[in-house]
């Protein structure tokens, strides 16, 4: 059993950690709001460009679509783009981004594929590294950025691209986090090279005449939609990872105050115990005098 002077120095040092928790949690909820308002900003306008692009792509095809649009014409390597967060401390986020992006190559692995991992962010990088060693194709730091950035964005996408037109690979698959509350943040796999055609995009009968031409709009128009989807999936992870940390430091919270009640009570009999023996001491004491 621990003594006295243990068991107040652990309760001390909980308390220490509850204060930690509390804070990181307050800082969390504060950074939510700004990063929630982002990532739902973006979407729409994501939306309304992933239509534009559709219209334009349907009125082109064959060997007149961009490189961006119809593709290598192979579909045997695939690259997956995985968006982890850099810090820790947000639960068990990053583990289910790690998950889905595992799934997906084991997918894609059995169908006789060749997966490679293109990962942004810090903390994906052992997981995927200790299952698929050698199959990391390259490593994205955004640790120095304190906000998504478009910059940002745009150096990864540019980056991606000309992976693309070296012939690096066939198709990249970009996984990554959506944020639906401080509760749930859901890790999904979306395909970002070749860019895909929406499904529900149709072909206007208008006859509606271009200058310059649906191609050379689409050439300007692909690139942009590829560092939107980029700078949205960054928005998405901020405002997920912001959600995942308060509901985890808010849970460490309970927690520490649940294990500081267990200890106090433990503390208070243990000294009750003390003070009863040295009681049952003295009057033995001074019955045998």
């Amino acid at each position: 059993m621990a003594s006295l002077k243990e068991l107040k120095d652990r309760i001390k040092s909980v308390k220490s950690t509850q204060k930690i928790t509390k804070a990181k949690q307050m800082v969390a909820a504060a950074k939510l709001r700004k990063a929630q308002a982002a990532a739902e900003a973006a979407r729409p306008y994501a939306e309304r460009l992933a239509g534009v692009m559709g219209s334009l792509a349907s009125k082109v095809s064959g060997d007149s679509a961009p490189l961006l649009l119809r593709g290598t014409g192979s579909n045997q390597r695939h690259l997956l783009v995985v968006v982890n967060t850099d810090k820790g401390l947000c639960g068990g986020l990053n583990a289910n981004i790690v998950k889905e992006a595992k799934k997906q190559a084991r997918k894609l692995i059995a169908e006789g594929k060749d997966v490679t991992f293109y990962l942004v962010g810090k903390k994906g990088r052992a997981p995927i590294k200790r299952d698929y060693a050698g199959k990391i194709d390259h490593h994205y730091d955004t640790s120095e950025m304190r906000n998504p950035d478009f910059e940002e964005a745009e150096k990864i996408a540019d980056d991606l691209v000309a992976r693309f037109e070296k012939g690096e690979f066939d198709i990249a698959h970009l996984i990554y986090p959506v944020f639906k509350s401080a509760l749930a943040q859901d890790p999904t796999t979306v395909q970002l090279l070749p860019v895909p055609a929406p499904e529900d995009a149709v072909a206007s009968d208008a006859a509606v005449e271009y200058e310059p031409d649906e191609e050379e709009i689409l050439e300007d128009l692909l690139p942009r939609y590829i560092k939107t989807q980029l700078f949205g999936a960054l928005l998405e992870r901020e405002a997920s990872e912001q959600g995942a940390s308060m509901t985890a430091m808010d849970n460490a919270t309970r927690n520490a105050g649940e294990l500081i009640d267990k200890l106090t009570i433990q503390y208070n009999r243990s000294r009750q115990a003390a003070i009863t023996t040295e009681l049952i001491e003295i009057i033995a004491g001074a019955e045998a005098l």
